[in-house]
């Protein structure tokens, strides 16, 4: 890990700070100094951390609780790395987030994961105040489902001078959310100068070469930055603009399923002589028997002669068949070698869009400090960002009913088009009012998140179907008031008494799409209910039904309209007692009530004890929780899953297919109706113990800490429930419940159904270590960091199903295997990473080593093929090592040029078996978090400073 701006308090060296409190802990807002002005030839070197404490900052080795500090400005320019996620992914052992695909919004959004624990167990901060969460729920196949984290790319990363990790619960002290620990993003403050980044590189793998010749997923991304001072009294203004353009990368195998038909073929070679099948069929659907059919049957037997590669036999039997009955018995048969062949097509046409989505990234910040006399400061941070993104979906093949065939004669890709707009703005005053310190703010936040979807169709509108819909979309807001106040009083060494309160305004909006984008047509155009008769349903020419809504991505539907509000008021008190030089003890006290589910009271008590002047011992404990989202208590919607359903008595080996799946609020009727009971807050207990050593001689720095993480009544998202089948209505008479849950089923238009719920209790265990050291002489400075993280977490105890689903055998499904994998074993146990960073006169050297341990895929592989799957029966991903190497140069004082790659010798995760490709589409595990799946990254990289 890098160092920060160095501030030697035994020397003496004046730390200006302005104390800013946040609801629970105050944060000290270091002068940032001038690295050029620094003084180095100190060994005792102190990194000062303005996370984790209220006396206005503390090196990081006297800190009661363990917080890395990394230096964006120092380490930005030798990173591949462009974004904050993918940033601390590289240098955060103890932090997780990877690149997801064909995961609908979550394409554009990477859930991130500390210590673990989920994306929304981690609290974000800005400059010391809370940071709203995205508008988007991740429900789909990908680590972190069901959760409802921060969108952290939403801030430049070039607008950061540091990021602090708290690793250590925190709700005591910062309220909801904190139970993993406490992310502090700190914005930059320089002033008088101009510095520019513009940044190029794409992926040189072999992966690639069947696509674009081994080069794709280019990006480019430009970022400026610019800083002055606002009168002569410490005021200032810094502003960052950046815009990053991202394209795709293709990592799909081959398509090996059946593309084309016989009737496909025929089709074809009507349409080549401007007949359209089509629109004959759909004329004659409720005609069987007339002379409409047997007009239909003549054009088959007329075009199927210009497939030459039908045998004769197979001509004759076509010839022969006089009804379109019995033409379904034989056009089903799978033709796709020949027929690629004919229309000069390959396997590789019909592949997903595999990889990392295409992406359009603009944001702007600014963080500015006006003084308004000796005593007050006024100031302001915020920004405004928009990122247009565009993933693909699985392939609508010709051969498949959700394809409409008369307007996609190939089938066609859809593509899932998303923008997400973000804006947020702090405001405030800050001072000392009778010696007291006294903040006061208000921070607002808004993310949303819309959806179009483009090459596309509504199959059951046949002929009338658009290509593109509007999907509607997602919209959070959160508007924060914190006033804090802080003091230190004379007493022992000294006595730091806070207190402070906070309200909290939260909305979650969903907008309902087009009609078309959700909704299900008859043959005569009109919205399809559950008591539309089976004749009036469009099918394909096999008597499939034609289905409803935009195909890949439904509509939020005029149901589905959502517009929710809560409130919550907290209060807290934090004192920390300096007893004397070598005894630290701060304790915290919060209370916080809420509108929608009720209070909670949490504590925490920690230590650090000087040993030695190098040598310091710590622990904490302390209570959390986290309030459910308004999200995950309201979220509402209707999704095409690929995902295998419970075994019912007309299914009892179910595959993996598309599936209808709606997700409904946790106090709808369904639920209600499948014993899910109402959702509460996640409560926690943590512990920590570790140490810190210094051996200034070596400049050497060593912290290790311990950490045990209990958390009970866990919000999680079910497995799907299917739609109860007319045997299981029949064989239980007296259970009127089954029969209502159908009618809701199909009134919905779903297949299944999934649900929030407090599942689960679960414990977390693990341990953090990180070892520093630098070295110095001449013009040689050698810096190097190793950090190690080890965690496990597992469900203890039963699942908190209801006596309905006990009894009705549903508890797996409501915490089911594949929700074990995304809880347990998705995310890598064991995390390190070895860096080395060396300086010598104009040049300079990064080379860091990650290693990522063994991950499970929740894609499961059923060895029995008995549809019950048993902890062994997943992907394993095995554990690999990824190395990253730049080089740098300075120009001029003012121009850097550093090249380099992230991967460098293009490892790739364990490829997929067979059983979890999906038709050799997914050659590796989507439902793991560990280095992503693109391969070997370059990049070159110029850096400007005026």
């Amino acid at each position: 890990m890098n160092k920060v701006t160095i501030i030697n308090s035994r020397k003496g060296i004046a730390l200006t700070a302005a104390v800013i409190f946040f609801s629970g802990i105050t944060f000290a807002q270091a002068q940032e100094t001038n690295p050029a002005k620094d003084t180095v030839s100190d060994k005792q070197i102190e990194e000062v951390v303005l996370v984790g404490s209220r006396s206005g900052g503390r090196s990081k080795a006297d800190s009661p609780v363990p917080v890395d500090v990394f230096n964006l400005k120092e380490i930005q320019q030798s990173l591949p790395q462009t974004n904050i996620n993918q940033i601390l992914n590289t240098i955060a052992p103890s932090f997780t987030s990877t690149i997801q695909t064909n995961a609908d919004g979550s394409d554009h959004s990477d859930p991130a994961q500390l210590r673990g624990l989920g994306p929304d167990q981690t609290l974000i901060l800005v400059n010391g105040k809370r940071r709203h969460t995205s508008a988007l729920v991740n429900v789909n196949g990908a680590p972190g489902r069901g959760t409802v984290g921060t969108d952290l790319n939403a801030i430049p990363a070039f607008a950061l001078s540091r990021i602090e990790v708290l690793r250590d619960g925190a709700s005591a002290q910062y309220g909801s959310d904190a139970i993993a620990g406490v992310m502090n993003l700190q914005l930059k403050r320089d002033t008088g100068k101009l510095t520019g980044q513009l940044n190029y590189g794409g992926y040189l793998t072999n992966a690639a070469k069947d696509h674009t010749g081994n080069y794709d997923g280019q990006q480019y991304q430009l970022d400026l930055n610019y800083g002055n001072k606002i009168g002569n009294k410490g005021g200032f203004y810094n502003i960052t603009w950046s815009s990053q353009f991202r394209d795709p990368t293709r990592r799909a195998g081959t398509e090996s399923s059946s593309i084309y038909n016989a009737y496909n073929a025929i089709e074809k070679r009507a349409a080549e002589n401007g007949v359209n099948l089509s629109s004959y069929f759909n004329n004659i659907t409720n005609l069987k028997g007339t002379a409409g059919e047997q007009d239909f049957v003549n054009l088959i037997h007329q075009y199927s002669q210009g497939v030459g590669y039908f045998d004769s036999g197979f001509q004759t039997s076509i010839q022969n068949a006089s009804t379109i009955t019995a033409l379904q018995g034989l056009l089903g048969a799978n033709v796709t070698d020949n027929e690629l062949a004919y229309r000069g097509q390959t396997r590789k046409d019909f592949n997903m869009q595999v990889g990392q989505s295409k992406l359009n990234n603009h944001q702007l910040f600014l963080n500015a400090e006006v003084p308004l006399n000796d005593n007050w400061k006024a100031y302001t941070f915020g920004g405004y960002s928009i990122r247009d993104g565009q993933s693909g979906g699985f392939y609508r093949r010709p051969n498949q009913a959700r394809t409409f065939t008369g307007l996609n004669i190939d089938g066609y890709l859809p593509e899932i088009h998303t923008r997400i707009q973000d804006v947020s703005l702090s405001a405030g005053v800050k001072g000392k009012w009778n010696g007291w310190n006294v903040d006061l703010s208000n921070t607002f936040g808004q993310n949303s998140f819309d959806y179009t979807i483009e090459n596309t169709g509504n199959t059951s509108l046949r002929f009338n179907s658009p290509s593109t819909f509007k999907a509607g979309g997602l919209q959070f807001l959160q508007n924060t008031i914190n006033l804090d106040f802080s003091k230190s009083f004379d007493v022992f060494q000294g006595i730091n008494v806070a207190f402070g309160a906070e309200q909290r305004h939260e909305n979650f909006r969903i907008n309902p799409g087009e009609e078309a984008s959700y909704t299900a047509y008859d043959i005569n155009g009109n919205p399809q209910t559950p008591t539309t008769p089976n004749s009036l349903k469009p099918t394909d020419f096999f008597g499939a039904a034609l289905a409803g809504s935009s195909q890949v991505f439904s509509g939020f539907r005029a149901e589905n309209a959502t517009n929710k509000n809560r409130n919550s008021y907290a209060g807290y008190a934090d004192v920390e007692f300096n007893f004397t030089n070598w005894l630290l003890v701060d304790a915290a006290v919060r209370y916080e009530d809420y509108s929608d589910f009720g209070s909670t009271f949490n504590y925490k008590l920690a230590s650090r004890i000087k040993l030695s002047n190098d040598l310091n011992f710590r622990f904490a404990g302390s209570t959390g929780f986290r309030a459910p989202s308004i999200h995950q208590i309201y979220y509402n919607t209707t999704s095409t899953l690929f995902t295998t359903l419970p075994p019912t008595p007309e299914n009892p080996n179910p595959q993996p297919s598309l599936v209808e799946v709606g997700t409904f609020s946790n106090d709808s009727t369904v639920a209600r109706g499948l014993g899910i009971n109402k959702l509460k807050q996640e409560t926690s207990k943590s512990v920590s113990t570790g140490f810190t050593y210094k051996i200034p001689a070596l400049n050497l720095n060593i912290t290790a800490d311990a950490y045990f993480i209990r958390i009970d009544d866990r919000i999680v998202l079910t497995d799907q429930f299917a739609r109860p089948t007319d045997q299981q209505i029949a064989n239980n008479p007296n259970n009127s419940n089954l029969l209502a849950l159908q009618q809701e089923f199909d009134k919905n238009n779903v297949n299944a159904a999934q649900f929030f719920a407090n599942s689960i209790d679960t414990e977390t265990k693990g341990l953090d270590v990180v070892i520093s050291h630098n070295y110095r002489t001449g013009d040689v400075k050698l810096t190097n960091d190793f950090a190690i993280n080890f965690n496990k977490t597992k469900k203890v105890g039963d699942i908190h199903a209801s006596d309905l689903l006990k009894n009705a055998g549903l508890e797996n499904t409501y915490f089911g295997e594949r929700s074990r994998v995304y809880l347990e074993d998705s995310v890598p146990k064991v995390k390190a990473s070895l860096s080395h960073s060396l300086t010598w006169n104009d040049f300079s050297v990064y080379l860091r080593n990650t290693y990522y341990g063994k991950v499970y895929g929740a894609d499961v592989v059923d060895a029995n093929f008995d549809g019950i799957i048993l902890p062994n029966e997943h992907q394993l991903v095995s554990d690999k090592i990824i190395t990253d190497l730049s080089i740098g140069y300075n120009i001029s004082k003012n121009f850097n040029l550093t090249v380099g790659t992230n991967n460098l010798f293009d490892i790739y995760p364990t490829k997929n078996v067979t059983a979890s490709t999906n038709n050799d589409q997914f050659i590796y595990s989507r439902s793991s978090s560990q280095f992503g799946q693109n391969g070997r990254y370059v990049f070159s990289k110029l850096t400007v400073s005026f």
